[in-house]
């Protein structure tokens, strides 16, 4: 998919054309899933966020600016939107059930033991994501689930790269201060 197609979408959609917001929503489907899942900690939460992130961004398609790249734009639109149902509920909990009810196992055929150990340490990554402030959780999301640079991540956010570089940096001072304070992660088999 390239940015002439991304962009042709974008351009019919706001002319009413349904089928070209349709491969929108194809194309970034799964995207925002994934940064609503792992800013939410939950499946239901996560596809209900989903949902609206989407109305969201074909009420608002007239203030896309074509100067920047879709996928950050998008990005942007529905990570505001998870900031705000965290912002709404007040940093709840997850239940273990949540998390393990979507859980991906990897290839192959782990040891019970090996999947104990990677069960425990994604739960506990889980709890300390959870302990982050929303902005903080935000960057760690797109760093290193979503896989996104510095300028995508301030793009996204709509902040500096210096400003990223720092909520990254406190972030993962706040989980270490967290991990130290009785959180202990195993190390990965």
């Amino acid at each position: 998919m390239g940015l002439d197609q991304e962009l042709d979408w974008v351009l019919r959609a706001r002319q009413g054309d349904e089928q070209a917001f349709a491969q929108l929503v194809e194309a970034y489907q799964r995207p925002i899933y994934n940064l609503a899942y792992r800013m939410l900690g939950s499946s239901v939460e996560a596809e209900d966020a989903t949902q609206e992130a989407f109305v969201r961004i074909w009420t608002r398609l007239d203030t896309y600016d074509s100067g920047r790249k879709l996928s950050s734009w998008v990005l942007s639109v529905a990570s505001h939107h998870c900031i705000d149902r965290l912002r709404r509920r007040g940093g709840g909990q997850v239940s273990m059930e949540e998390i393990m009810a979507s859980r991906w196992l990897p290839d192959g055929d782990p040891k019970p033991e090996e999947r104990a150990l990677v069960s425990e340490r994604d739960e506990r990554v889980r709890r300390l994501l959870d302990l982050l402030q929303p902005q903080y959780r935000l960057v760690i999301v797109l760093r290193y689930w979503e896989d996104k640079s510095y300028a995508e991540i301030a793009e996204i956010t709509d902040t500096t790269e210096s400003a990223v570089k720092s909520r990254l940096h406190r972030a993962r001072l706040a989980m270490a201060e967290l991990l130290s304070a009785g959180e202990r992660l195993p190390i990965e088999t």
